[in-house]
């Protein structure tokens, strides 16, 4: 009789642990980057009343089966459903992470390393990224003196450092013309003072400064329409052109002279320019001829060692610390064509090359960050410059619900989840992640509901059997009466 009602008690215990579970995943239904737990439960402790027999050939007597007594329940595990992914939280915040996979963000909290699935991230005062569901900080690769992320060991990504507050100026290497020159316009026509078409192309030098360059277009003579000239007019700065300055002469009125910069255009030195007293620029030998096929309109060649190219250089006459790009510029006149079109000619100049490259910028301020679905976390600047910082590192383990909730959405690796290897994974080895969401908690309240039921009807009647075995024991004493 005893045993039943501490059988009945073991069951209360049990049923109590297992809504104990159901409590907490239902209030956490809504916790970023929470994980479900699920109870098992286990039969305990057998009283055998009879051992087992087996057959007896002599005297014909039949096995007979063991005798035992089971004495209540006991709980087996608690398991947390870290498998999967939980549903998507779409909050278009660009810190905020969510990971495609069986992977964890790597965080350090307390000198402690742990796991979370909250990539709910932020920068702090010293420029540190972290989780702001726990404060950890979140470890991932920096990268070397290359710019390269260097996957040796993780650790905090501190991404606001003094030299990240500004993007180094770059000088511009190549500029890429694109567009239609049209025999037709008015302003290319052949003109021995003529204007011709104007084209301005812009660039830096190393230290940031911009500069412009003037060039015209025009038919090389009245009997061609497939031969263009092209000519260096000026080139200018923020204060105006470097080429000429205003001076006094003589008797003390300004008048335009030039400065004796130093400038090659198309293989040719141009540095023997002259300029009149109302500024006009006259350059020895300064046209470049440029040839479409008369037929089909594509482009043949420009003149220069590089078919296509014409190369401006500068120099302002130092030998040391020229801020003007060695080697000067490439302008590639190939992406052009000479087609009848409405009579107006179209050419857009961009600086780089045909994939973008050696474009050049001026000096640039840190604007914020952006982080790709690889991990990638770049710099964005002002003058349009990205700057690679850093990587996010993840972690997976052999079996992710033998990690150790520590609260705060943090995990624990333990003996048999396996072991960190203090290096951690590319996300792009495992998934990717989605940026501007978050992963919210698996709870699954149609689940949890329907385990509420059982749970509180197995509770109930395991208190039947206390009182059912409590009413036996009492008609048992009453048999003295």
């Amino acid at each position: 009789m005893m045993r039943s009602l501490w059988s009945g008690v073991s069951g209360l215990k049990v049923h109590q642990t297992k809504m104990d579970v159901l409590g907490n995943n239902i209030a956490n239904v809504n916790t970023v980057g929470f994980r479900s737990s699920s109870t098992n439960f286990t039969d305990v402790f057998y009283q055998t009343t009879q051992g087992a027999t087996g057959p007896n050939a002599n005297t014909g007597a039949a096995g007979r089966n063991a005798m035992q007594i089971g004495l209540g329940a006991n709980v087996a595990s608690i398991s947390v459903n870290l498998s999967g992914n939980g549903a998507t939280n779409r909050t278009d915040r660009g810190m905020d992470l969510m990971i495609n996979g069986d992977a964890f963000f790597v965080v350090r909290s307390n000198g402690a390393t742990y796991f979370t699935k909250s990539g709910a991230l932020d920068i702090d005062a010293d420029g540190t990224l972290y989780c702001t569901t726990n404060g950890a900080t979140v470890l991932g690769w920096g990268v070397d003196e290359n710019g390269d992320i260097r996957k040796d060991i993780v650790d905090t990504l501190k991404l606001m450092t003094p030299e990240n507050q500004t993007a180094e100026p770059t000088a511009t290497g190549n500029i890429t013309l694109s567009g239609n020159l049209d025999s037709k316009d008015k302003s290319v026509q052949y003109s021995v003072d003529g204007d011709g078409y104007p084209i301005s192309v812009q660039f830096f030098d190393n230290v940031g400064n911009k500069f412009t360059a003037k060039l015209k277009v025009m038919l090389l003579n009245d009997t061609t329409d497939n031969q263009f000239s092209v000519a260096l007019t000026d080139i200018l700065d923020a204060n105006g052109s470097i080429l000429k300055r205003m001076e006094p002469d003589e008797s003390g009125n300004p008048v335009y002279k030039e400065t004796g910069q130093y400038v090659t255009f198309a293989g040719q030195d141009l540095s023997g320019y002259t300029c009149d007293p109302d500024g006009t620029l006259h350059f020895p030998n300064s046209e470049a001829v440029l040839t479409f096929n008369g037929v089909t309109g594509e482009f043949v060649s420009v003149t220069g060692e590089v078919p296509g190219i014409l190369n401006l250089t500068l120099n302002d006459g130092a030998t040391e610390n020229n801020p003007f790009p060695v080697g000067g510029v490439d302008i590639d006149f190939s992406g052009l064509t000479k087609y009848a079109t409405s009579g107006t000619c179209s050419v857009d100049p961009k600086r780089g090359d045909r994939n973008g490259y050696n474009a050049g910028n001026a000096a640039g301020k840190l604007n914020g960050f952006s982080i790709g679905t690889d991990g990638k976390i770049f710099a964005v600047y002002d003058n349009g410059d990205n700057k690679l910082l850093g990587q996010i590192a993840v972690a997976s383990f052999p079996n992710p619900s033998g990690l150790e909730a520590q609260g705060n959405s943090l995990f624990a690796a333990t003996l048999n989840s396996g072991e960190f290897d203090g290096v951690g994974k590319d996300i792009t080895e495992i998934g990717s992640f989605s940026v501007g969401a978050l992963e919210m908690s698996n709870v699954d309240l149609a689940t949890e509901f329907t385990n509420m039921i059982t749970t509180q009807r197995g509770f109930q009647a395991n208190s039947r059997t206390i009182t059912t075995s409590d009413t036996l024991l009492e008609e048992l004493i009453n048999l003295k009466r």
